[in-house]
C-alpha cells in the first residue's frame, strides 16, 4: 500500500492574465482552484496510472473542506486529521513570468502530530510512504527524519521529497528516495552544482550514507540517478514549458508507480522523468498516454 503525507496542503488558486502591473489593480483572465501540496500531487499523479494510493496529513477551516472534496472527487482515498486553523492558500500567477504567492502555515499542535503517528504504526512492511513537502514551522525540522526512523523499525519504505534542512536532517535517518534539484543538492552539500559531473559524487556519497535512490533533476538538462548498483543519466524529452508546478511531484509519482510495478530502475528512472516532463508540458497533470510517447524519448545510460 502507499500512503502520501502532506503536513502542509493548500488551496492552488490559479490566476492568468496577460500581464502583471505592480502596484495597480490586475484583472484575470482566467482562474480556477485546485487541491494542492506535493503529497496529494503524488496521489493525483499516481491516481492517473491506475496505482492506488491513500493521502494524509492535516486539514482545517473551509479551504480544509475544498481540498477534502477535491481529493474525493478524483477517487483518491483520505485519512486526514482535522486540525483548528485555515489550510493555507497559494496563489499562482501567470503572467509572462510564473510567480507565487504562499499562505501563512496553520499551527499543527502536539496532539495533532500523535494522531498522525498512530496512524504510521498502522502501516505494514512493504507498504511505501512519501513524505513531502515542507515542514509547517509550529513542527520541528527533524520531523522528517524522527518518522522515517519509525518507519523503517516497520519495515515500510520512505519516499522523500524536500529540501533545506527537512533534507538535510533525513539524510541521517536513511530513506529509500530522495529527489534534490541541482540547486537543493548544492545547497546540502554546500558545493557549486552546475552540470551532472558535478552532482555524481554528491550523490554518491548520500547512497554511500544509507540512500538507497537519489534522483537529482537538471530541469531541460535531464536528471541523474544514483544507486547502489550504478549511476544513471537520463535526457529531457523535447517540448515546450507550460506548466512547473507539479512537474517534480510527477516525476516522484512515476519513479513509485513503476517500481511498485516491479519495474527495473533504469525503466523506473525513464518513466519517472517520462511523467514529469509531461506534467511540464501540460496545462495540469500530463496524461499517460503522454507519458508513454515521451518514454520512447528519453535515453538512459550508464555513467
Amino acid at each position: 500500500m502507499i500512503y502520501t503525507v502532506t503536513l502542509n496542503p493548500a488551496m492552488d488558486y490559479y490566476v492568468s492574465l496577460p500581464t502583471l502591473h505592480v502596484g495597480h489593480v490586475n484583472r484575470s483572465t482566467n482562474d480556477r482552484k485546485v487541491a494542492g501540496g506535493k503529497g496529494i500531487n503524488v496521489s493525483k499523479v499516481l491516481k492517473r496510472y491506475g496505482t492506488h494510493s491513500t493521502a494524509l496529513g492535516f486539514i482545517g477551516g473551509f479551504t480544509g473542506d475544498f481540498i477534502h472534496e477535491a481529493v474525493m472527487q478524483d477517487d483518491i482515498d483520505s485519512n486526514f486529521i482535522r486540525i483548528k486553523g485555515d489550510t493555507r492558500i497559494n496563489v499562482k500567477i501567470k503572467a509572462e513570468e510564473e510567480s507565487e504567492i504562499n499562505g501563512f502555515s496553520p499551527e499543527i499542535t502536539i496532539s495533532d502530530k500523535a494522531t498522525l503517528e498512530e496512524q504510521f504504526k498502522q502501516l505494514n512492511k512493504g507498504d511505501i510512504v512519501v513524505l513531502a513537502g515542507s515542514i509547517p514551522p509550529s513542527l520541528q525540522a527533524n520531523l522528517y527524519a524522527e518518522w522515517t526512523e519509525q518507519l523503517n523499525g516497520q519495515g515500510v519504505h520512505v519516499f522523500v521529497d524536500t529540501s533545506g534542512e527537512a533534507l538535510k536532517q533525513v539524510i541521517k535517518a536513511k530513506p529509500a528516495f530522495i529527489k534534490p534539484n541541482q540547486h537543493e543538492l548544492a545547497e546540502l552539500t554546500q558545493s557549486v552544482i552546475t552540470t551532472k559531473e558535478d552532482a555524481i559524487p554528491h550523490a554518491k556519497a548520500l547512497v554511500e550514507q544509507g540512500v538507497d535512490y537519489v534522483l537529482v533533476s537538471f530541469a531541460g538538462d535531464g536528471a541523474l540517478l544514483a544507486t547502489r548498483d550504478g549511476i544513471y543519466s537520463a535526457n529531457a524529452p523535447k517540448g515546450e514549458l507550460i506548466n512547473s508546478v507539479g512537474a517534480g511531484d510527477a516525476t516522484v509519482a512515476g519513479f513509485i508507480h513503476a517500481h511498485h510495478e516491479g519495474a527495473s530502475v533504469e525503466d523506473a528512472f525513464r518513466f519517472g522523468m517520462a511523467s514529469g516532463s509531461a506534467t511540464a508540458f501540460s496545462l495540469g497533470f500530463g496524461e499517460l498516454a503522454e507519458v508513454k510517447r515521451l518514454e520512447k524519448e528519453i535515453e538512459v545510460s550508464t555513467i
